[in-house]
């Protein structure tokens, strides 16, 4: 982002998950790749995964000192574990 041009209005496209940009008015075939859309084995997006995570670690931190919630997530481990011997 460092190259960008002071006054200049850039156009910003998505072709799959590569991000391209081009400069207002210039043919597309001079536009620039600037990113991709990482996407984890499940085929989510990258960014929907580490909120996920952070959502888990959040729980688990809050259950520490909540016992309603505790007790829910010591559930809902014992659900996971059974189902996967089944």
């Amino acid at each position: 982002m460092g190259q960008l041009k002071p006054g200049v209005t850039y156009i910003y496209e998505r072709n799959g998950d590569t991000v391209f940009r081009r400069e207002f008015g210039e043919d597309p075939n001079t536009r620039q790749v600037m990113g991709y859309d990482y996407r984890t084995s499940d085929g989510r997006p990258l960014h929907d995964h580490l909120m996920d995570s952070k959502l888990w670690g959040d729980i688990h931190r809050a259950a520490r000192t909540n016992p309603t919630l505790q007790d829910a997530l010591e559930r809902a481990i014992m659900i996971y574990q059974l189902s996967k011997t089944t």
